[in-house]
């Protein structure tokens, strides 16, 4: 495929591919950040029963003073029926007693030798969580694909589910390649660079819950290579970094080929990033996805941001897998585009982006210090300052 792919037309072809994984009840504690299988509908009733949502007095009906007989505290309800002119004291989230119609405040009652005056006479129904007011039993809370955080954790395990039903951890093996790459950042020799991609496309893939299996740095040597993809047998996705271009080192795509891969597509328009490469194998629990990301360190968070996280969020069954854009006015001046549309690290200041550094595709420094991507078309002309951008913020990712 020699022309170029646009990013959405690539993505879209990408998502299309990705691995469908079985479901599995877990315990619902430990489903954060996992994505729900199938919809999750209320097994009880919240609340269960009339409550109080302030400290005070539940009242019967009556011109008062009202006649203290007892008490209603979270845990230990009043059971007894109240009587015209008698109340409760009462705790918050206490069950109303029968017969109670509201609640006076703590601070606008006063008890003289167990009579209660009322200062200021709420209406009927004040300070009453009602019945069901949050949900009731059967009703849908949370739908497929929803992913499990900490509210909604706490909304499921409130709705009676002591196990939810989620996808399977996506099995992920990263693994990156060059001769040039040293394994230890403390004993790197001038002629080498410290290894990072791996570990940094794995740290972007963790908060997703991935099983992640790092391997490499790999030589670029066609025997090396393919021992090291063997070991990735057990992946549903298998993403490496480096060796994806065209030098004569460059050995991913022909690795990938003897191994029993079948290219995808190859290339696409946009920088950083160009020499994407995306294959499908026959795996060991259905058709594997290999997402081949280019070597230079931002090329290759670039298009975890862009390819291999979404990937990873498809196969989860997330059904908004892609990154989140919004718009912002650029905090400075941006220059015109190439043939190729752009993603420029940048730094928002008083709520504007700009350019965190070097646009250069190894210059980390800048990568580190960007907390959104600048998304600029082809061909686009410069940009003056305060013009309306797309960003990614990178949180995002």
């Amino acid at each position: 495929m020699s022309a170029l792919l646009d990013l959405e037309e690539a993505q879209t072809m990408l998502l299309a591919l990705a691995p469908l994984l079985p479901s599995e009840p877990v315990a619902a504690d430990t489903a954060l950040g996992r994505i729900l299988a199938e919809d999750l509908r209320a097994a009880r009733t919240q609340p269960a029963a009339d409550l109080s949502a302030m400290d005070g007095y539940a009242l019967a009906p009556g011109e008062g003073p009202w006649l203290l007989v007892g008490e209603s505290r979270a845990g230990a309800p009043y059971r007894e029926l109240l009587a015209e002119n008698q109340c409760v004291r009462i705790s918050t989230g206490a069950v109303i007693p029968p017969g109670a119609d509201r609640v006076l405040l703590q601070e606008d009652a006063v008890n003289e030798a167990g009579l209660i005056l009322a200062t200021e006479l709420p209406p009927p129904g004040r300070h009453i969580r009602a019945r069901g007011f949050d949900f009731h039993a059967g009703d849908l809370l949370l739908t497929k694909g929803t992913r499990i955080t900490p509210a909604r954790l706490a909304l499921a395990l409130a709705a009676g589910h002591g196990t939810l039903t989620v996808t399977r951890p996506v099995r992920v093996a990263v693994m990156d390649s060059g001769d040039e790459l040293a394994a230890d950042p403390a004993d790197c020799l001038p002629h080498q660079l410290p290894a990072s991609n791996a570990a940094m496309i794995a740290a972007m893939l963790a908060p997703l819950g991935c099983e992640i299996t790092r391997m490499g740095p790999v030589p670029d040597d066609r025997a090396a290579l393919a021992a090291a993809l063997a070991k990735a047998e057990g992946a549903d996705i298998l993403i490496t970094s480096g060796g994806a271009s065209v030098g004569d080192h460059d050995l991913i795509k022909p690795a990938l080929t003897d191994w029993g891969a079948q290219i995808a597509f190859w290339k696409i328009a946009i920088k950083p990033g160009k020499p994407l490469l995306v294959a499908t194998r026959p795996g060991a629990s259905g058709t594997q996805v290999i997402l081949g990301l280019p070597g230079n360190p931002v090329s290759s968070f670039v298009t975890a941001f862009l390819f291999a996280l979404p990937l990873v969020r498809a196969a989860q069954g997330d059904p908004e897998p892609l990154p989140k854009v919004e718009m912002a006015y650029a905090g400075e001046d941006l220059p015109a585009v190439g043939p190729r549309r752009e993603f420029l690290r940048a730094v928002f200041h008083d709520g504007a982006p700009q350019l965190a550094g070097s646009q250069d595709s190894s210059a980390l420094s800048a990568l580190a210090a960007a907390d959104c991507l600048i998304d600029r078309p082809a061909h686009a002309p410069p940009l003056a300052a305060g013009s309306p951008v797309p960003v990614f913020k990178l949180q995002n990712g």
